[in-house]
């Protein structure tokens, strides 16, 4: 054969290559795939969020480098046009796969959290292609030994059984999440609990967390302008992080440059002199209960945020004294004469005000000495007062608690009068906002008295009730304490029959207490699913996204989906997802996969109810989670076309 006529055969698809052409070709596209793989096991860390997706990624891509390095040794081997071509298929893979664990080692952690549902359409792509080239790939004519072939085979059939795995979604970092995105505003305080539970789940907790998150969120600005909805909430997201953790924004820039550094290019400050927080030189250096040194400005700043931990080190501090570093104040004024360097002047008025002042000291002291008074008005007014004070400032909180604040409060849960007992209520609900607060609040017994005023409380009374337990069962242990005193019933008669506001704060409430599988029963048998379809059948009351989420979790209790999966439960989320919101269209497709991978005759339910139709439609003009839960109730349909 001519070498023209080769070359045209070579783009034509067909026949064989030459053997210095097959080696120059194939040795690039094995090398490069080889690099791909070595690149991808380099990465050393990924987003808490993927990690678990990404690791089995890489690990079943690096099955593949025993049959690279087989088809590198058979080089002397005419291979065909369709033999190449499938190589070239499996690069593309490789870098789809690349392409999506760097994203996952260094992209933005809020975006991959809100984002799950595509972020796992990414994945199944890949395991796509890479099924779809393995499937042509010609392993007889590459020469590949029957060792390697068989554990290629293996990588194919991992990949073949996790394109079919349904994952499960976070729920109660979507529940959180769903709540801080909310537009919707109330008169009292969200729970800052809410924004430290979605921290740790993230690992968005120190400086260089925030920093690192920041420049990922500018990088995500630059190649996703399409989506401005999402790039607005994870931007305002990282805000909330950012404010939560006393930070100024102009730390989280790029490379912060010291002005002092600016003011003195010619000497290199020692990095023990400059603030962590800052990175500027310290003129007051301060010590931390945890033993690290800070400037006094910076750290009043990052506690008068309401934080108690160190902010180098995450270490939660014993005491929140600060004690000034002398002896590293003289060396830095030591230092500074020695090479002409002038010290910055700090503004004292410019400081954030930290801790509280000996007025607001008295004062809370001699507002709890009320609490104890036998004068039912001296009583009321004190509470009203306690109320008010720990609405807004995180310090009043911390200060009341410390005062000693919450015990008499707890009694007085008790005290036979309506008026008191709703303005007691709000007070600890506002204190239990601090985290601290929450265990203490709990520890005085104050769960059953607040239970006792959820039913039978005034109207506003029952509604902070609710809130307050929604916020004490942010930890895991008042979760089943509320359960075990029998909270679940009256949170579930408020669901059913309260205020709209109430029926929010009810709502809220249990979902989070419904995250412990215990309390799921609890629900169930107190009534609480009769009163989600009322919520979703009621649209003015905007809750369907809300008791779609409660679904979720409940769908996947026994005796859950024995409920939700009565006809016209099911004839309901078909309705939903016809002609509901983009949003409630994804809830509810999220609640029949769940019902439906548990049970077959749930599908088939909706089927009857004409929801094929509604799903195909869904997964073409959906949410991207929409999308894929659409697709997925589709495959599980064409299976149970099957089943007599």
């Amino acid at each position: 054969m001519e070498q023209g006529d080769h070359q045209k055969q070579k783009r034509n698809g067909g026949g064989f290559r030459s053997e210095k052409e097959c080696g120059d070709d194939e040795n690039d596209v094995v090398g490069e795939m080889m690099g791909l793989i070595k690149t991808v096991g380099s990465y050393s860390e990924y987003r808490k969020t993927v990690k678990k997706e990404c690791l089995s990624l890489v690990r079943r891509l690096q099955l593949l480098v025993p049959l690279l390095e087989e088809i590198r040794e058979n080089d002397a081997v005419l291979m065909s046009a369709s033999a190449f071509n499938s190589l070239v298929k499996l690069k593309s893979s490789l870098r789809l796969a690349k392409k999506l664990l760097k994203d996952c080692n260094c992209g933005s952690k809020i975006y991959l959290a809100l984002e799950s549902e595509a972020v796992m359409g990414r994945f199944h792509a890949v395991y796509d292609k890479l099924n779809q080239a393995l499937n042509e790939m010609p392993y007889d004519e590459l020469g590949i030994s029957d060792e390697v072939k068989e554990q290629v085979e293996l990588m194919h059939l991992q990949l073949r059984r996790a394109r079919r795995r349904s994952e499960t979604q976070d729920m109660e970092l979507a529940m959180d999440l769903m709540v801080v995105f909310s537009t919707k505003k109330d008169d009292r305080n969200a729970d800052i609990a809410i924004l430290e539970r979605l921290a740790n789940k993230l690992e968005l907790h120190t400086i260089a967390d925030l920093k690192e998150e920041a420049k990922a969120v500018r990088e995500l600005v630059k190649r996703r302008r399409q989506n401005i909805e999402s790039l607005q909430q994870i931007t305002n997201l990282l805000g909330k992080f950012r404010e939560n953790a006393g930070i100024n924004e102009a730390l989280l820039v790029d490379g912060p440059v010291s002005k002092s550094l600016q003011r003195c290019p010619s000497s290199l400050i020692p990095h023990e002199f400059l603030c962590p927080i800052t990175l500027e030189i310290m003129t007051d250096p301060v010590i931390v209960a945890s033993g690290q040194t800070y400037e006094r400005a910076s750290i009043q700043k990052w506690l008068y945020s309401n934080r108690r931990t160190c902010p180098k080190t995450g270490q939660l501090l014993d005491h929140l004294s600060l004690a000034p570093n002398f002896a590293l104040k003289n060396l830095i004024r030591q230092w500074c004469e020695q090479n002409h360097f002038e010290l910055p002047r700090k503004d004292p008025l410019m400081l954030p005000p930290f801790g509280c002042s000996a007025e607001i000291i008295e004062e809370v002291s001699s507002l709890i000495e009320k609490l104890y008074s036998r004068r039912l008005d001296a009583q009321r007014e004190a509470i009203v007062k306690i109320r008010m004070l720990s609405k807004e400032n995180p310090d009043n909180r911390i200060l009341i608690a410390n005062s000693g604040g919450i015990p008499p409060l707890v009694q007085l849960l008790s005290y036979p009068n309506p008026g008191i007992q709703e303005q007691t209520v709000t007070a600890l609900l506002n204190l239990s906002i601090d985290e601290v607060n929450k265990r203490l609040i709990a520890r005085e017994g104050a769960i059953p008295a607040i239970i006792q005023i959820l039913q039978n409380g005034t109207g506003e009374a029952r509604e902070n009730s609710a809130a307050a337990l929604f916020s004490l069962s942010m930890l895991d242990e008042n979760k089943e304490l509320v359960g075990n005193l029998n909270g679940i019933p009256p949170l579930v008669e408020l669901l059913r029959d309260g205020t709209i506001r109430g029926k929010k704060d009810a709502a809220t409430a249990l979902f989070n207490l419904s995250l412990n599988q215990a309390n799921k029963s609890r629900a169930i048998k107190a009534g609480i699913i009769p009163a989600l379809l009322q919520l979703l059948e009621d649209k003015n009351l905007g809750m369907v996204d809300e008791a779609l989420s409660i679904l979720r979790l409940l769908a996947s209790h026994p005796e859950g989906r024995s409920e939700i999966g009565r006809l016209s439960f099911i004839e309901t989320l078909v309705g939903i997802i016809r002609s509901g919101t983009p949003k409630n269209k994804e809830c509810a497709a999220a609640v029949l996969l769940e019902l439906g991978l548990n049970n077959s005759s749930f599908i088939l339910a909706a089927l009857q109810f004409g929801v094929y139709e509604h799903l195909v439609q869904l997964a073409k003009c959906g949410t991207s989670r929409a999308q894929r839960k659409a697709n997925s109730l589709l495959q599980h349909m064409s299976k149970c076309e099957h089943i007599p």
